[in-house]
């Protein structure tokens, strides 16, 4: 399978960079952001390369990947993978059923 391009939707770009800045305020410093960038960065890359390697989810085309305790949803088709949602699963999972049928 060939390398594809990974476009984040705006709500998954919103929610990975709300939880930078949450983090970067909570600790009072970047460094921790910073490695989460970076592990995402690998992850995306990852995921890049090979698409179908994380589990299907009960959602039309959507696939998770998890990092910790964050997961990324995706969905494939045959140009790129679209990452719909960047989830802290330390969250209300009903927060993120109500993002993940919003992108059918």
């Amino acid at each position: 399978m060939a390398k594809r391009n990974v476009v984040w939707t705006r709500t998954a770009d919103i929610q990975f960079v709300g939880i930078l800045e949450y983090w970067a305020k909570r600790n009072k410093s970047t460094s921790y952001s910073k490695k989460l960038l970076k592990l995402v960065s690998e992850r995306t890359k990852q995921i890049s390369e090979k698409p179908l390697i994380y589990k299907t989810t009960d959602f039309k085309d959507t696939r998770v990947a998890s990092l910790g305790n964050f997961s990324f949803y995706y969905k494939v088709n045959d140009k790129e993978i679209i990452i719909t949602a960047f989830w802290d699963n330390r969250q209300n999972p009903k927060k993120l059923l109500k993002i993940l049928k919003s992108k059918k």
